[in-house]
């Protein structure tokens, strides 16, 4: 992620009034950063993941995983990779469908290293969101095949191999392993 070199600082609401871009830029601590543009690796594996959430949580009404989502809350607006929220806690307009803008952290966020991002901006929105009140964070990488795990107050775990990754309470039907999310990567051995 880059940091776009403004002359003036922006407030929040300046940044929010600004066209989206592709890639997305995020606003943090009066900065804006422009995320990399996604990449192969990146784009499968986020692709899996949302829809493996999604299986597992939508009929049930337990969660929704939602891909660059958009989400401003605590002097913040970042768009992590993968976002879930726990049914109850996804904003509704007055006609029930889903709303634009959250304004709310997310129950779980989910990073997708690229080669180009600085790992350390990324941690620092995972913990930014785990101070919010976010449950779950995951930093996926890719190059290393690891899964490095954060929870609030605790010290972050990292994941290889056949160990099974931590999920929200509502999806403890959901069994992942790092295994298992680093072999949707390999096309000759897709169904």
């Amino acid at each position: 992620m880059s940091s776009l070199q403004s002359p003036l600082k922006l407030s929040l609401k300046e940044f929010l009034d600004l066209p989206e871009t592709k890639p997305v830029r995020e606003y943090i601590d009066g900065q804006i950063h422009q995320k990399p543009m996604p990449k192969g690796k990146h784009s499968r594996l986020q692709t899996y993941l949302v829809a493996e959430i999604n299986r597992m949580s939508e009929s049930q009404r337990l969660a929704c995983a939602f891909a660059e989502l958009r989400c401003t809350f605590g002097g913040r607006s970042i768009v992590p990779d993968i976002t879930v929220f726990s049914w109850q806690r996804i904003p509704l307009d007055a006609e029930g469908e889903i709303e634009n803008t959250f304004e709310i952290p997310p129950d779980w966020t989910i990073e997708i290293l690229s080669p180009e991002q600085s790992s350390i901006r990324v941690i620092d929105n995972i913990l930014f969101c785990l101070n919010h009140g976010t449950e779950l964070g995951w930093l996926i990488d890719p190059q290393e095949r690891l899964v490095i795990v954060f929870r609030p107050a605790q010290q972050p775990e990292i994941k290889r191999d056949q160990d099974i990754l931590p999920v929200l309470n509502p999806l403890s039907d959901l069994k992942l392993s790092v295994a298992t999310i680093f072999s949707w990567l390999n096309l000759r051995n897709a169904n």
